[in-house]
Formats: structure tokens, sequence, C-alpha cells
């Protein structure tokens, strides 16, 4: 007589996180949300490209909304209640994904700019001339 064969479960364990740490970087092409945890492994990420914009509609402030809304939606279905908000770079979605977050319902503890500043250190590189 034939053992029963064992199945081995395929659904994956939710994940339960209270706290986290939202990091945006906004650079003039384009706008990565990075979501992790207070140790710093990912959880989940979105970008304006990986939402579907292509070429100049990634730099756009609505492309940055709606990549904050997917990596916000992915958050609020793990159960996230709070979150630090760490911006770096100079781009146009930087206002646009943080008022994103502010709406979503998530309780902020400190949003902080990160934007790496230099101290007179390497010579930019020469004016454009247009």
């Amino acid at each position: 007589m034939p053992k029963p064969i064992k199945r081995l479960s395929s659904h994956k364990k939710k994940r339960v996180i209270f706290k986290g740490i939202i990091q945006i970087k906004a650079s003039f092409n384009n706008t990565i949300v990075t979501v992790t945890n207070s140790q710093g492994q990912v959880i989940t990420w979105s970008s304006a490209g990986a939402c579907g914009f292509k070429g100049t509609k990634r730099s756009t402030p609505f492309a940055a909304q709606i990549a904050t809304e997917n990596a916000i939606r992915t958050l609020i279905s793990q159960g996230m209640k709070q979150a630090e908000v760490m911006i770096s770079g100079p781009g146009p979605g930087r206002d646009t994904a943080l008022r994103t977050i502010r709406k979503s319902g998530l309780v902020l503890h400190f949003v902080r700019d990160v934007t790496p500043l230099p101290h007179n250190g390497c010579r930019p590189p020469k004016r454009r001339r247009v």
C-alpha cells in the first residue's frame, strides 16, 4: 500500500512589522522608494520606472506619488503602523512622495533630509553652455 504524499505548504509566513524606515531617493531622472525594517533589511521597494513610467515621465511628481503609493500599500497590508522617513536627492518628486506618506495614515516619528553635501570636496564639472 503506497504511503500518502506529504505536501509542503506553499504559504509564506506573513511578516508582521510594526516599525520601519522609508527611504526616498529623488534624483532628476527617477524616484526610488525603499522600505526597510529597523535592522535595515529591505521589506519592499518601488520606483517610478517600475510603475510603468518611461522616459521623462519618470521624473514627474505624479510618478513619485504612484511609486510611493505602491510601496505603502504593501506596508499597510503587512501591519506597519509607525515609520521614519529619510529623503535624499534634489529631484522633483521628493515633496510629493512625503505628502503621500503623510496622507497614508502612518505615524511618522521623524523626517530627515540625508542628502549628501560636499564640504568643498571635488571640483564640480564645468558649466553647461546651452
